[in-house]
């Protein structure tokens, strides 16, 4: 059965014509998404795999779900130390498959999600490994001349942190759901007191483990995933949002991330590894992690309010009625 989202006839002539050698009939499968863009794996009758992103099914904001820029910035990154799929196209004409989307190759590798599956994929001398490694890739993704590469439009350089208060600010009133004083304050906090910025280096938007796809032989980053918020800008927004989502031990509440398993670093230990490996003054990379909260409850604020739109089905209630009361605990986090 071919899942929803995907037009079989039209997909087939467009990989017949931009990916070499590719051998029909296709087989669909999704694998992710369903708040943010969706990924399907793609297998053609030689065992062949590839994967295809698309944006979630119904209306998104304008800005969001950009497969142009998630496709510019995987192709870009192809010949630097930053591990990305290789890229086959993209294809903007909403006829072929009734939205935008790219194609890549398929990367072997496991995502984590949850602190079950973390633990059944590494062991706790691995876990810590794994938490190096993610700190080390996004280095290396900091490092990365945008000039060189061909992404030095991609954003402006200055002014990043106004940029996206005004921004995410902006977010918050096309897709509120109901008034929430505490998350417009906390935008004008922050507005207030925005530290001084270094020079502007690829920044990601949205670096967290499951995010990636790990070697569970290596530990290493197979693959960097969701680009779609990739712009220019301060690096220490990204570390921001990697603490946010980072769960230790023993918390009780917050988002429950899977490096709440034994064996993963601390949040310490990921601030000290990021500032020894990018030489970069981590002072104030609190205003970062209050960012990091401030723009992830206005996400979630989004889904919700897509959710209360019906764009989920009449059987979403279980899985995004939570939403509502995650985006207050966000914003007081």
């Amino acid at each position: 059965m071919t899942p929803e989202g995907i037009d079989p006839e039209g997909l087939q002539g467009w990989f017949e014509a931009n990916v070499p050698g590719v051998a029909p009939p296709l087989e669909y499968e999704r694998i992710a998404g369903g708040q943010s863009n969706l990924t399907y794996r793609v297998t053609d009758s030689a065992g062949r795999r590839f994967a295809l992103r698309r944006p979630p099914l119904g209306r998104a904001l304008a800005s969001a779900h950009d497969m142009g820029r998630e496709h510019r910035a995987i192709s870009a990154l192809q010949d630097t130390p930053v591990p990305v799929p290789p890229v086959f196209g993209l294809c903007e004409d909403e006829g072929v498959n009734g939205a935008p989307f790219f194609v890549m190759g398929f990367v072997d590798g496991v995502v984590v999600r949850s602190e079950e599956e973390a633990a059944a994929a590494f062991d706790e001398r691995q876990r810590h490994a794994v938490g190096e490694r993610l700190v080390d890739t996004l280095v290396a993704i900091h490092e990365v001349d945008p000039d060189a590469v061909g992404l030095g439009t991609l954003g402006k350089k200055e002014d990043y942190v106004a940029r996206q208060l005004r921004r995410w600010g902006g977010q918050w009133e096309k897709s509120k759901t109901r008034e929430l004083p505490l998350v417009e304050d906390l935008g004008r906090r922050l507005s207030a007191r925005i530290p001084e910025q270094g020079p502007a280096t690829i920044v990601h938007g949205d670096y967290r483990i499951d995010n990636v796809l790990l070697d569970p032989d290596s530990c290493d980053v197979a693959a960097v995933l969701d680009w779609e918020l990739c712009t220019l800008g301060d690096p220490l927004a990204d570390i921001g949002l990697l603490l946010v989502y980072w769960s230790e031990p023993g918390e009780e509440g917050g988002l429950r991330q899977a490096t709440a398993a034994p064996g993963f670093p601390r949040r310490a230990e990921l601030r000290d590894r990021y500032a020894a490996g990018s030489g970069r003054d981590l002072s104030e990379v609190d205003f970062y992690v209050a960012l990091g909260y401030w723009k992830l409850a206005i996400v979630i604020e989004g889904v919700y309010a897509r959710y209360a739109a019906g764009q989920y089905g009449p059987d979403a209630r279980e899985q995004f009625e939570p939403l509502r009361t995650m985006v207050e605990g966000l914003a007081r986090a």
